[in-house]
């Protein structure tokens, strides 16, 4: 995004909120960098600098301001259209990327040179790969400190610091006094088991029921419980085991996530996995701008200006419940994860059992040589299934991002039981590609019917989708979501081959 000065100190000078996340404002005279819609008073305009991301103020040796707190502000990936090569790049440092490789092992995990991801950070943020990954980590730990009870040691070790001497060493040289007395005086300090409550800001409007009713018809039992205003679930980070609960936020401009695990160490990956599922780094206004030009999509872009595309908590979970519900209904497939969880999933941890959480979805370890077909499924189906537990087993990055959509796509349709549909909606879902499209379900093809008129074949609403191009995913969840508003199919044709999104 090229910064435009003059509309920058516009934008501070108005606080105008829709920059919120797109700038951040270094000012000469304190050292501090702000939100546009700081409360402070508006520095003078010969005083000011603005940077693209908080990691190019820090790099330039701004601190971060105490009052608006830009660890708060809204995570957007608006320029992903112009550089999806740097959006898996900051969804693999906030899964932790940097903190066991360098700069070269993660371009070549998306299939750069070390030279052109430095060339792409530094003309989308203004900052390094690894000033993105230190600064990530300030923050997660800004936030701790101010919005939880967590003891400082408890905070250094859930923000992905190496230890506490590091922790206060950068404190400290951030901000000339120690992390303990960012925070204000109240309630005493509490241990990282009773877990810990964050804010996750999102730029409005987000249709929340949209995205928790999609949750909702998919949760599986025992892992998963979803009210309208609530959702759920156990997970797993590695070896650490634990529960995540997120609601909407009462001022309706962020969700509240709250996290017990049995070692906080799992923190940043919890957060990273929570925004993916919620699609918190979304910008809705300029995704509906370019798919309001379509005519036909205009009228579902008005009705649902927030709509997210829910993303998925794990990669394998997601490609067995992909595999469980190819020809059979979202309920059925939903039934099958759940006799699965029931057989070889690992127990929760009593210290951590909230109502109707019983597992943790099995690791792909777990249904290497199991009899899944005697769960009540197709024999072939359970034989895709284990060899999909093995190919997991053996390459565990099989499900991260890994070079272009088309490569990824490719990779995936290797592997046992995925084929083109299931290939992109794993894609849409884990790998979070704003561009990826199932272009065979017919479902899209019903929904564009029923906008239209006319029924177009695959390849017609193949070469239709073009027009949708870098957001195609926000355009299937907008047929998605209009054509499950409408009659069910009617024909046993219809309601046999129907793609229902497992």
């Amino acid at each position: 995004m090229d910064l435009d000065p003059d509309a920058c100190y516009r934008a501070v000078s108005t606080r105008d909120a829709r920059f919120d996340g797109r700038l951040f404002i270094g000012v000469k005279t304190t050292g501090i960098y702000c939100r546009p819609i700081c409360p402070a008073r508006t520095p003078k305009r010969e005083n000011v600098t603005f940077y693209r991301s908080a990691a190019a103020a820090q790099e330039a040796g701004f601190r971060p301001c105490l009052r608006c707190r830009p660890e708060t502000s809204p995570d957007l990936g608006a320029w992903r259209g112009s550089s999806n090569t740097v959006s898996r790049a900051l969804a693999l440092i906030e899964a932790g990327a940097l903190d066991e490789g360098d700069v070269d092992a993660l371009a070549g995990r998306l299939g750069v040179g070390e030279r052109q991801l430095r060339r792409l950070f530094q003309l989308h943020l203004g900052a390094s790969p690894v000033s993105v990954a230190q600064t990530r980590r300030v923050l997660l730990a800004k936030q701790l400190i101010h919005e939880t009870r967590l003891s400082m040691a408890d905070v250094a070790l859930a923000s992905g610091f190496g230890s506490v001497r590091r922790f206060n060493e950068t404190f400290q040289q951030l901000f000339g006094r120690p992390p303990g007395a960012l925070r204000r005086s109240g309630a005493a300090e509490t241990s990282a088991a009773a877990g810990a409550t964050l804010r996750l800001a999102y730029k409005p409007p987000y249709d929340w029921d949209q995205l928790v009713a999609f949750l909702a018809g998919r949760a599986i039992p025992g892992v998963e419980v979803v009210t309208p205003q609530r959702y759920v679930r156990t997970l797993a980070i590695g070896a650490r085991r634990g529960v995540v609960a997120v609601e909407p936020a009462p001022d309706g401009r962020a969700l509240q996530a709250t996290v017990r695990f049995t070692d906080m160490t799992a923190l940043p990956a919890v957060i990273a996995r929570v925004r993916r599922v919620f699609d918190l780094t979304a910008d809705p206004v300029a995704i509906g701008e370019h798919l309001s030009t379509d005519p036909d999509l205009s009228p579902l872009v008005e009705a649902r200006p927030g709509l997210r595309t829910p993303g998925a908590w794990d990669g394998f979970e997601l490609a067995v419940r992909a595999i469980l519900g190819q020809q059979i209904t979202v309920s059925a497939a939903t039934r099958l994860a759940g006799k699965i969880v029931e057989a070889y999933g690992e127990p929760l941890p009593p210290e951590l059992a909230e109502p109707g959480l019983t597992h943790v979805f099995p690791a792909p370890e777990r249904l290497v040589g199991a009899d899944i077909a005697a769960l009540g499924m197709p024999r072939s189906r359970g034989h895709a299934l284990e060899r999909l537990a093995a190919a997991a087993c053996a390459d565990p990055g099989l499900f991260t991002p890994h070079g272009e959509l088309e490569a990824q796509v490719a990779r995936l349709k290797a592997l046992p039981g995925i084929g083109e549909w299931t290939a992109q909606y794993i894609a849409l879902r884990e790998l979070r590609e704003p561009d990826a499209f199932p272009h065979g379900d017919v479902g899209l093809v019903r929904a564009l019917e029923r906008l239209t008129g006319e029924r177009p074949s695959f390849v017609e609403l193949s070469e239709r989708a073009e027009r949708w191009r870098p957001w195609r995913a926000y355009a299937a969840l907008h047929l998605w979501a209009a054509d499950a508003a409408l009659a069910p199919p009617k024909t046993i044709k219809e309601r046999k081959h129907a793609k229902q999104a497992a």
